[in-house]
């Protein structure tokens, strides 16, 4: 008999039984008993049934019948109208006659069920064929089981089909469902249903499919912006059987794991830093996948880095990078004292190029790098080494008894300036703080130069300005100071004065011609010069031009103060003499006076 069989509540099963004994024995009439749960009649055991009465237990009344020949060794017995209580081991005990009595310790346990059994493989992946089995015990001759499955119209190029299997001297029913999982059939229940033909009874089992796959990821952020300072939250949500081991990783960085079906990276006041590519990775032992964005933090421009603060010489090739960072790319712009020099749109570097510099590209510059987020700038020098320059307002200036000279210079590195006067053989500068003063602004030496005392005509005076780059001599010019006079005074008063000055000239002519006086005085003057110089004073029987004494030690001579100077001076009382015209140097006697303009 088999070692087990089953059967479904209320239906009936046969259990498949044979028996022997000695050949010897040869009895007569065979007779057997069933027994429930013993095979010894000494604990008295429920009786199932027995061949040579009808007294059987209670519980078995009605519902068993020997279906085999004993005297043909066959002890097969049927059960009908099962219930859950009959659940148990039966054993088969023979009674050949006498005390020819044997309880075989072969038995069969008998199970009553209440559904199907649905046989899943040990694996379901997704994309490879499965096949799922409903067996369903078929052990009663008198009741034929039908088999159905339910809930099995959305799965993927599936097919049914059956067939009857013995195993063990017991029968089954087999139903088969083939398909091609995929991972929407995770979690589905599938049915399988059993009807009895002429009955009421029905009997159904579902089973969940646990279908595996490689993780999918199902949710994630795009690529982004943010600005600086902002908080993000990148989100990886996973669909995968079994559970993912997911990842956050920038570029190559690991930043964050864990087994689960979603993982969050929170980022807190992200910084330029931060920006990149960032990876979500699921993986399980079924697959891998990930997924990819671009995090791009935006922010105002850096302060711009310059180079250097150039020094260069006059004349030299200079390049000014100045370079910055921001996102986006900024406009770069250098300016130089509010004059814009150059610009570059989108870029993160400008480079300022000078073919030749001079000394007017010397000062201070500004590169100011924008975006919409913000400015930033920073200031840089560029500074030009240059021999001197002359500049125009260098001069001489002379009144009655000074000249004064101004030589300004403008160089880098400063320059020393010397006073040279050519026709002496002298020089001075700002070390000879009796004569010389100077004054610095910027670039600039101003120094100027003051002699007191009459200088004779040929009396000329260089500047020179001297640095490391080089030497500018320049002779000055002389400026009287009455032509400054006239013009302030302007053209129209130059012409009042002018008239005024001829209306006096003949008058006092008149009044000087009808006095009869005899004294007169010459005055010689040289063709330019608005002052007359003259080292000594001449008689006017002695007009010729005096010749200026030179003699050692005397090179200086014009810087001494005036009572050093060995000068002679006279007086002369000009209403009471009569002049020859300076400018005609005739012999015609002419009155002679002298207006002020205040």
């Amino acid at each position: 008999m088999p070692e087990t069989i089953a059967a479904f509540e209320g239906t009936c099963v046969v259990i498949p039984c044979r028996f022997n004994y000695p050949e010897e024995l040869r009895p007569s009439v065979v007779h057997g008993i069933w027994y429930f749960n013993s095979p010894y009649p000494k604990n008295y055991p429920p009786v199932v049934y027995k061949s040579r009465t009808n007294i059987v237990h209670e519980s078995y009344l009605g519902r068993t019948r020997l279906l085999g020949d004993l005297n043909a060794r066959n002890c097969t017995l049927q059960i009908t109208r099962l219930s859950p209580e009959l659940t148990g081991k039966y054993y088969f005990r023979g009674d050949l006659g006498g005390y020819n009595q044997y309880t075989y310790s072969e038995h069969c346990n008998l199970e009553i069920i209440d559904k199907p059994t649905i046989v899943t493989p040990p694996e379901v992946v997704e994309g490879s064929e499965v096949e799922l089995r409903c067996v369903v015990p078929d052990n009663c001759p008198e009741m034929k089981p039908i088999v159905t499955w339910t809930n099995h119209e959305g799965l993927s190029q599936y097919s049914v089909y059956g067939q009857v299997e013995e195993e063990g001297s017991t029968w089954s029913l087999i139903s088969m469902l083939k398909f091609l999982p995929s991972r929407e059939n995770n979690h589905q229940e599938l049915g399988c249903k059993v009807n009895y033909i002429n009955t009421t009874f029905e009997f159904d089992a579902v089973s969940i499919l646990d279908v595996k796959y490689m993780p999918r990821i199902v949710q994630t952020n795009s690529s982004t912006e943010v600005i600086q300072g902002s908080p993000v939250v990148l989100v990886c949500a996973v669909d995968s059987n079994p559970l993912a081991l997911i990842s956050w990783l920038r570029e190559d960085d690991l930043l964050y794991e864990e087994v689960a079906g979603s993982l969050t990276l929170r980022l807190e006041n992200v910084t330029y830093l931060q920006d990149g590519i960032y990876t979500c990775v699921a993986e399980n032992i079924y697959g891998k996948e990930n997924h990819t964005l671009a995090l791009t933090v935006m922010y105002a421009p850096w302060k711009p880095i310059v180079n250097v603060s150039v020094i260069a010489v006059e004349g030299d090739p200079v390049t000014i990078l100045c370079s910055t960072q921001s996102n986006p790319e900024p406009i770069i712009t250098i300016f130089k004292e509010k004059k814009l020099m150059k610009t570059v749109v989108y870029s993160s570097q400008l480079a300022l190029e000078f073919s030749s510099v001079t000394h007017e590209d010397d000062g201070e510059y500004w590169c100011i790098a924008e975006n919409q987020f913000g400015q930033s700038g920073s200031a840089f020098n560029l500074t030009i080494e240059f021999a001197p320059l002359i500049l125009p307002e260098s001069k001489c200036t002379a009144a009655r008894d000074t000249v004064q000279c101004i030589c300004a210079a403008k160089s880098n590195p400063e320059a020393m300036i010397v006073f040279k006067l050519p026709t002496r053989n002298v020089t001075v500068n700002e070390t000879d703080r009796e004569f010389v003063y100077s004054q610095r602004t910027g670039y600039t030496i101003t120094s100027i130069l003051t002699l007191r005392g009459e200088v004779d005509s040929q009396l000329y005076i260089v500047c020179s300005a001297r640095n490391l780059y080089g030497t500018k001599d320049q002779q000055l010019q002389f400026h009287h100071s009455n032509s400054l006079m006239w013009a302030k005074v302007g053209p129209v008063g130059a012409v009042v004065a002018f008239a005024i000055l001829i209306a006096v000239v003949c008058y006092v002519s008149q009044t000087r011609k009808k006095k009869n006086m005899n004294e007169s005085s010459s005055f010689m003057q040289t063709e330019n010069p608005p002052v007359i110089y003259s080292g000594d004073y001449k008689t006017p029987g002695n007009l010729e031009k005096s010749e200026y004494a030179r003699h050692p030690g005397s090179d200086k001579r014009l810087l001494n103060k005036r009572e050093d100077l060995g000068i002679d001076y006279a007086n002369i009382d000009f209403t009471k003499l009569s002049t020859k015209d300076s400018y005609t140097l005739t012999e015609e006697l002419a009155e002679y006076a002298e207006i002020r303009v205040k």
